[in-house]
């Protein structure tokens, strides 16, 4: 009974449904690496503008900004040394050659000037300071993070970000303005030698028509330019240094990563900061 042919049972056997087929989760919203380049941007906009939040609150730590503008200042004064009287007679080389070709050489002292104090000075005391202070700070902080030091500093009750990230900023800052002028007197010394070898004139003269065609708002620029470039180094190093992974490869990821970012951003805002300038000025 409920048996059919062939001993075969007349119920209707069970059989099990399928799970239902759910489409593949998207791991991303773009692609990974868009995604992973507006996650960082995110994070560094937010490094950014936490800056300005603690660099308002005390503690100050006045101690810890005075040795870092000497580690950032006295320390890079060498090579931006060599630096600064190297381009300064070099371009007095160069210039002369071409203004003797009009019978112009006069205005060796003017065109020098206006080059140092507009353009020169800035980019290439910024140039510098990216490659020795940006990599030093980036390697510094990054080592601090990866050996956890960071952490044990808020175990202490310590604010990282006010006693590592502003205080270097701040050095940064301030101390990009007055490399920059030292390096303008280097240049200007440089370049003078070179013209007194071939015209024997004075110092005085030299500095006077030189300075005659630079007015107060082109030195003014100049030295806000500085401080943006040293704004700008100080926060990709400390942010590169603080975002440090992977061990002792971190580090050197850190410290190359900082120079690399800082000199990209120092050209754009160069770029920026001129035709800004040029549009108010004419």
């Amino acid at each position: 009974m409920g048996r059919g042919r062939g001993g075969k049972s007349d119920r209707p056997q069970f059989v099990p449904s399928s799970p239902p087929i759910t489409p593949p989760r998207r791991r991303h919203i773009i692609s990974p690496r868009i995604d992973a380049w507006a996650i960082g941007v995110n994070d560094g906009a937010r490094f950014v503008g936490r800056f300005f939040i603690d660099g308002v609150r005390p503690p100050y730590n006045p101690k810890e900004i005075l040795r870092q503008c000497y580690e950032i200042g006295v320390r890079s004064l060498p090579l931006l040394t060599l630096t600064g009287f190297v381009t300064g007679t070099v371009f007095t080389l160069q210039s002369r050659r071409s203004l003797a070709s009009f019978g112009a050489t006069s205005w060796l002292p003017s065109l020098l000037t206006i080059a140092l104090v507009r353009t020169l000075g800035p980019l290439i005391t910024a140039l510098i300071a990216a490659g020795k202070v940006g990599s030093s700070i980036g390697a510094e902080l990054g080592s601090m993070k990866v050996t956890e030091q960071i952490e044990a500093m808020e175990v202490s009750a310590t604010n990282p970000y006010q006693y590592l990230v502003v205080t270097r900023t701040l050095a940064t800052t301030l101390m990009l303005p007055v490399l920059m002028l030292y390096c303008i007197m280097v240049g200007l010394l440089g370049s003078y030698l070179n013209v007194r070898r071939n015209e024997a004139a004075s110092l005085a003269a030299f500095l006077d028509t030189g300075f005659s065609s630079i007015s107060f708002l082109d030195l003014g620029s100049s030295v806000f330019k500085a401080m943006v470039f040293g704004f700008t180094i100080g926060i990709i190093a400390c942010y590169k240094g603080f975002t440090a992974s992977s061990g002792t490869q971190g580090v050197g990821k850190a410290a190359n990563s900082s120079v690399v970012l800082a000199l990209i951003a120092i050209f754009i805002e160069e770029v920026m900061i001129t035709q800004i300038l040029t549009l108010f000025t004419g």
